[in-house]
């Protein structure tokens, strides 16, 4: 028997599970949370490091053959020449680039050209973005910058020792801004134009790939980006979606292909596994349901998802549209939300309730339709998220989204995907394991939800749903189509 391991520097926290290398069954776990605020911008890196070492004691990695690194995306590294530090690591959630997303787009020719170029649209959290902000901002400190590396780029390196030789996978890549899904390749003329000059990148490995080895003899594998592990070790594949359930929400595909997407509503990633997971975002998901708390004054969301369930199918005619912070999907960044169908018999906590629910899951099948009609085959949703363990949740999905619902038990899926991915390197190093194939592990336990007798009356609600949208904002999805 095998031994490996995965870990997930997530911005909060490093979540550590050691695994059988057959099964994938979790032998250990280790856990601890960053030395920092996880609301912070930038950190210093070594935070990342100090965390995993916590995480790591008690002899948790004793035994151990391989190691996959999961990290969080859109973080930017900047290193000079020495491979030091230009400053601190600017993470994901850092919205100052705006400006400078827009003044790439319109520096590339706007947004069919960055589409065709790298299957996204700048957004603010992305490196190319960080670095056009960088060399606005910092002019000094971008002059230095001579490679760039990524959260999971960077804790690769570490653990082996800082090499020369640096290196990433097409997952994380694909989040850039400046790697192509579609061609699998860089494209250093958007580092230049963000920067100002030309930066080193790291090498993209593929998914069965090693980055190297430690001096101890341990085998680090390519690792990837969160969202690409949470996929592995969800075990998703062609025709499964993935809704996330948070503030905001995301709808994820597996497919074979690239998309190319001017509308900029489709985010094309590459997976962990050779394949692709086209991503579209919603501004609004569980804060939409926070909100209405407040609103109606009940205790949490449990007591909203049970007053919810006293309403009937189309909330006796109330429809939200749950725009609160504007919307990415469809692209309305200036809009509010729209409460509409107020009637004396409609003006009861109970409808309102439900109309929050059945809006924001019907603005998540507005995502899940920008997929499919992109060629995206949906069979069966993956729901997750603390909401999705909601009856009301669980109750209208499967027949508002059209199909199977999937609600995985909770779990360090991020952690799984990389130690699966270690795994699978191991093998193929070893001749032991196709290197075109992912080693079969046990997939996620969960609950199994299907349409049913609903199924109707969950199209009836979509229709209302849509019909209000398309009378407040007409033509808004007509680039997604």
């Amino acid at each position: 028997m095998g031994i490996v391991a995965g870990l997930d520097s997530s911005s909060a926290f490093t979540h550590i599970v050691v695994c059988d290398t057959d099964t994938g069954a979790v032998l250990r776990r280790g856990y601890a949370a960053h030395p920092v605020d996880a609301k912070a911008t930038e950190v210093d890196p070594q935070a990342w490091l100090l965390s995993l070492g916590e995480a790591a004691t008690g002899g948790l990695l004793e035994g151990v053959q391989a190691i996959g690194v999961a990290a969080q995306q859109h973080g930017l590294v900047p290193l000079d020449h020495q491979g030091n530090l230009v400053r601190p690591a600017l993470l994901g959630n850092d919205r100052r680039a705006q400006v400078a997303a827009a003044d790439l787009i319109d520096g590339l020719g706007g947004r069919q050209a960055w589409a065709e170029a790298v299957g996204s649209v700048p957004q603010a959290a992305q490196p190319v973005s960080k670095l056009r902000w960088l060399a606005r901002t910092e002019p000094e400190a971008a002059q230095r910058v001579a490679s760039v590396l990524q959260p999971h780029d960077w804790l690769v390196w570490q653990l082996l020792g800082r090499p020369a030789r640096r290196t990433t996978d097409r997952g994380a890549a694909s989040g850039t801004g400046y790697w192509s899904a579609g061609s699998g390749a860089y494209r250093p003329d958007l580092v230049e134009l963000a920067l100002g000059h030309q930066a080193a990148l790291p090498e993209v490995l593929g998914p069965s790939d090693a980055a190297g080895t430690t001096p101890e003899g341990l085998l680090i594998s390519a690792g990837t980006g969160e969202t690409m592990a949470a996929a592995f070790g969800l075990g998703v594949g062609a025709g499964d979606a993935v809704v996330s359930l948070g503030a905001s929400g995301s709808v994820m595909a597996v497919h074979h292909e690239a998309l190319s997407d001017p509308s900029g509503m489709i985010t094309s990633f590459a997976d962990a596994t050779g394949m692709h997971l086209p991503v579209v975002y919603t501004s609004n998901a569980v804060r939409a349901l926070r909100g209405t708390v407040e609103m109606l004054g009940v205790e949490g969301l449990e007591e909203l998802s049970a007053l919810a369930l006293k309403s009937t199918p189309g909330a006796s005619g109330l429809v939200l549209l749950p725009y609160l912070e504007g919307e990415r999907t469809p692209h309305l960044p200036h809009t509010a939300g729209t409460l509409c169908g107020l009637r004396r018999e409609s003006m009861k906590p109970e409808h309102l309730a439900r109309a929050a629910f059945e809006g924001m899951l019907c603005s998540l099948a507005d995502a899940l339709d920008v997929l499919r009609g992109r060629g995206v085959e949906v069979r069966r949703v993956f729901l997750l998220g603390a909401a999705a363990e909601l009856p009301a949740v669980q109750g209208l999905a499967p027949a508002l989204f059209g199909t199977q619902v999937v609600v995985p038990q909770p779990a360090e899926y991020a952690a799984l995907g990389a130690a699966r991915q270690a795994a699978w390197a191991l093998g193929a190093s070893r001749g032991t394991a196709d290197p075109l194939t992912p080693p079969a592990w046990q997939g996620a336990a969960a609950q199994v939800l299907e349409p049913g007798e609903e199924l109707a009356a969950g199209r009836a609600v979509r229709q209302q749903y849509v019909a209000t949208r398309d009378q407040i904002h007409p033509g808004a999805f007509d680039s997604a189509s």
